[in-house]
This record gives structure tokens, sequence and C-alpha cells, in this order.
């Protein structure tokens, strides 16, 4: 018998985790509540890194991401650049159980997701499209200037749409996502992530929220890893499939999670070339990602490119959840 747990970002709210332990307490499979709690902070309308309420990308548009895998069977499924659906986990969940493939994307996914009777909705809030008009007027520009570059019939005006979604893509506002752990009472380790990606992306643009080996991995024999942030960095090193074969061939979780942020870090400073505001520790926060690390004994971790980025645990024996701090991982770290 293993003791069933939860383990998530530090965001999401105290409430849609307490869900999620007690329908642990009831016998719940992992699966069922990965899907459960990711639905939950897609419904949430004060996340605005995930869901209903979403940012959007420069034109307004909301594109969703999700991925969700079982580390029984190392199945999987995801969806990205999904619009219209309100729990693109759901749909997610769905390509692995009913598709030979992993993957779908864009109109496909969409399709996917009216076959199946997905339910739809209007993703755009007031307060998302709110700070989206803001942030559009703070970097001098008007909606028609975004409807001119939108206009794929002229050279020029592809051009300028990605000039523009550089000039405000360096006023970073979202781009976190949501990760969610969850380890039965049988030892089954799953994995479910749902974003709606960095906040005024270029059309299209997919993170690695439904990359599966960069975004999200699992595997119950060794444990589990899942990543948020600038979803390009771990892309490119593969960062939870790298995580957990570490510890497959024998380095414990912490060990795993120091070892992929320094090899990491050289990746971010290369990424910072094209976010420039400052933030906290030696990137701009833009250029940051934090690991959540989980072993195959129930054993948990957060690690972070900068300082200051929680997680949240709780176990069916726990009455409350428990924030705790991400290890800062620095070049100069032991």
């Amino acid at each position: 018998m293993h003791t069933p747990l939860i383990l998530l970002n530090g965001e999401v709210k105290d409430a849609i985790l307490l869900a999620g332990i007690e329908s642990l307490r009831k016998g719940a499979s992992a699966a069922d509540v990965a899907e459960q709690v990711a639905r939950d902070v897609e419904d949430d309308i004060d996340e605005h890194s995930v869901g209903f309420s979403g940012l959007p990308n420069i034109l307004g548009e909301v594109e969703l991401d999700a991925a969700f895998m079982e580390g029984a069977s190392l199945s999987a499924g995801a969806v990205a650049a999904v619009k219209g659906f309100r729990h693109p986990v759901s749909i997610a969940r769905q390509v692995m159980e009913r598709l030979p493939h992993v993957l779908l994307a864009g109109e496909g996914a969409e399709r996917f997701a009216d076959e199946i009777g997905a339910e739809r909705g209007d993703l755009l809030t007031a307060s998302a499209r709110d700070i989206w008009r803001k942030r559009i007027v703070d970097c001098g520009l008007t909606i028609a200037d975004l409807e001119a570059a939108a206009n794929r019939q002229s050279s020029i005006a592809n051009r300028r749409l990605i000039e523009l979604t550089t000039r405000v893509l360096a006023h970073r506002d979202g781009g976190d996502t949501m990760n969610v752990m969850v380890r039965d009472a049988r030892g089954h380790i799953v994995v479910a992530v749902t974003t709606s990606g960095i906040a005024w992306k270029y059309p299209g643009r997919v993170g690695d929220s439904p990359v599966v080996g960069a975004g999200l991995y699992a595997d119950d024999r060794y444990g589990a890893a899942a990543c948020m942030g600038l979803g390009e960095i771990t892309i490119r090193q593969g960062s939870s499939l790298r995580a957990v074969m570490l510890m497959q061939m024998g380095r414990t979780m912490d060990e795993a999670g120091r070892e992929v942020l320094r090899e990491m870090l050289p990746i971010c400073r290369d990424a910072t070339r094209h976010w420039t505001p400052a933030g906290d520790g030696p990137f701009p926060r833009s250029a940051w990602v934090r690991l959540l690390l989980m072993d195959r004994h129930g054993n948990v971790g957060g690690y972070c490119t900068h300082d200051g980025s929680t997680y949240k645990i709780q176990t069916v024996d726990e009455d409350q959840p428990r924030m705790l701090m991400c290890e800062w991982v620095r070049e100069d770290a032991p």
C-alpha cells in the first residue's frame, strides 16, 4: 500500500487541492484525480495562465495546450493550439484513450474535441481582454495595428506581426502552467499539464506543456517530472524525461533535480536574448523554469532557476496542503 498524494505548483487554490485529496481518500484513481484537479484549475476565473480566463495571443485569441501521462503504461495524450474548448486536459486524456496518436494540434484537435462531445466555451473573459488591451496600449499599439498585421495577404503585414509580437512579449504578463502529479494507493503516478501558454505569443506558438519528455514525464518505476516557465528552454533540453532518466540511473530525486537545472542554465542564458526585462536572479523572470519532481517512493521536490518559487503537496493523511519553497539552483551551487 502506498500513501496517496498530490503535488502541484504553489499558485493553485487550496480548495482545488483539498477536493482532489478527498477523491483520493474515497479510492479514486490517480488518473481521475489528476484530470479533476486540472479541470478545476482550467475553470478558475482568477487564473490567467490556464484555460478559461487565460491570457490570449497577440491577436486576442486564447490558445490552449494540455497533456496527460500515466506512469504505469507510459501512455500519453496531448493537444496543442486549441481554441474554444473549456477543458483541454480532458481532450488530451481522450486522445490517449481513444486514438493511436499522442499529440493533436489546431483544427485537428478541435475536430476531435467536437467528435467526443467536449464542452465548448468562450475562453476570453472580460478581465483577460482588459489586460490584453492595456498591454497593447502601453506598448504604443492599437487594435487597428494588430488587425493590419494579421492580414495574411501582405508579406509586409506578416513581418509586422512578428515585430509587434516581439515588442509586446518584452512585457511578459503571464506564461505559467498548471502541473499536477498524483500518486494513488496502488503506487500509480499520473501527470496532467494544462496552460494557455505565454501571454501575447505569436499565433500558433506551442510550448513544452503538450510535449512529452519536455513539459512532463511519468514512469511508475522511477518517478515523474513536470516543468513550468519558458517552455522553449525545456523543449531544447528534454528536461522532464532527463530528470526521470537520471533517477532511473540511480540518482536521488534531489541529485536529479539539481543536475537538470544546472545543465539548463546555459540554455536560459541563451534564451535571454529574446527577453529583456530584469527579474530576480541571474536571468529575466521571463526566462525562468521551475521543475517539480516525484520519485517512486513518493518523495517530492521543486527546483527553479530563480528565487521565490513555490509548490504544494498534500497526502491523504494530512488535513491541509503544505506550501514549500523550490530550491533555487545556481551555477555555483553544489
